[in-house]
């Protein structure tokens, strides 16, 4: 049998509602499992949980207006023209990204747990 780091068993008692709040924190705080949640309170006192939804959405809509931004920029180089369809798609695609922007910005970033 292998030598465990961590050696020492806490059994801890809870009433059901005490159990049901240990259960929702370690839930919203996407810890592994409730050892870790329960080893991260003993050792710093709190959690935080950070939810990078809308920087994903934000990264999507960066990438998107830059492959716009190529794709006109070859259109403008090899035929020399400026199409103002393009320049309409690309003022879009940048109002999408600030919107999300302002978003991300006006949010807490983290929840105290």
């Amino acid at each position: 049998m292998e030598k465990r780091k961590r050696s020492n068993q806490l059994i801890l008692r809870l009433s059901d509602d005490e159990k049901y709040i240990l259960d929702t924190k370690c839930k919203n705080a996407e810890y592994r499992n409730k050892n870790d949640y329960l080893r991260h309170l003993i050792l710093y006192g709190y959690t935080y949980f950070v939810d990078y939804s809308e920087l994903h959405v934000y990264n999507v809509n960066l990438s998107r207006t830059s492959k716009s931004l190529n794709q006109i920029a070859a259109r403008i180089s090899s035929t020399g023209n400026i199409y103002r369809e393009d320049m309409e798609e690309v003022k879009e695609l940048i109002k999408q990204v600030w919107r999300t922007h302002e978003s991300m910005l006006s949010k807490q970033p983290y929840r105290k747990h």
